[in-house]
């Protein structure tokens, strides 16, 4: 289900898609989320984000460490992996699949994690206004919708522009990891940033090697096993 649109004036980083959740992760909602899911002010829809929201991470978190972003975190296959192996490091989740972050908060929950949060918003309000400028060390987006019919080109995330969202929140010198298996938006993806004054190539030749941190999940394997090449691809901030 989309949200009606002239409920929004700004960008929409996806299609809110619902369908019935287990008794499992109606628990996870119940019991979990107080734990794992930020209580996000909103403003005119469901999943936007006041304007004067903030998220802090050294007081969310108690502590000062390396913080790293994942946007559209499916069923948090990848980050409860990384925040599993990297204790040392903070992770926010940001997805808008209620399904899936149920389930990202039985697998936490599972893994005994305290270095994980997840916020259910529109990926673009929070890179705007909610998380601090200059505050992440790491955006990783894998797979996000390829919008792969042409007429739906335009509601790709990583589109023109989206450098300067994207790069306020990445500290100079941090990371921002790509991954999708659909050739010609892996192509979009390299041209955008390639162009984008925020970001240089942090890989050499065409693409850049498979990130050894994300870990093989279904979904990657269906997109092998379907015969799509799986294309990563790292940009580094500029200096500011």
């Amino acid at each position: 289900m989309t949200e009606p649109a002239t409920k929004r004036t700004g960008p929409l980083s996806f299609v809110r898609r619902g369908g019935r959740i287990s008794e499992a992760q109606e628990r996870a909602w119940r019991e979990l989320a107080p734990t794992y899911v930020v209580d996000v002010p909103r403003d005119v829809a469901e999943t936007s984000v006041h304007p004067d929201a903030r998220f802090l991470p050294d007081r969310e978190f108690g502590r000062a460490a390396p913080f790293v972003v994942e946007i559209g975190t499916g069923q948090g296959h990848a980050i409860i992996h990384a925040a599993t192996e990297h204790a040392d490091t903070d992770f926010l989740a940001i997805e808008v699949y209620h399904g899936g972050l149920a389930r990202t908060m039985l697998e936490a929950e599972k893994a005994g994690l305290t270095n994980l949060r997840l916020i259910e918003a529109n990926a673009p309000e929070v890179l705007l206004t909610l998380l601090p400028e200059a505050s992440t060390d790491e955006v990783r987006i894998f797979f996000p919708d390829p919008w792969h019919k042409k007429r739906h080109h335009k509601r790709r995330m990583i589109s023109p522009g989206f450098g300067a969202v994207v790069g306020r929140v990445i500290r100079d010198g941090g990371l921002l990891r790509l991954a999708t298996d659909w050739e010609d938006y892996a192509l979009q993806m390299r041209e955008v940033l390639d162009a984008e004054p925020e970001f240089e190539r942090a890989f050499d030749g065409d693409w850049a090697a498979r990130f050894e941190g994300r870990p093989m999940t279904a979904f990657e394997r269906k997109g092998i096993d379907k015969g799509r090449s799986i294309r990563d691809l790292v940009y580094r901030r500029t200096a500011r």
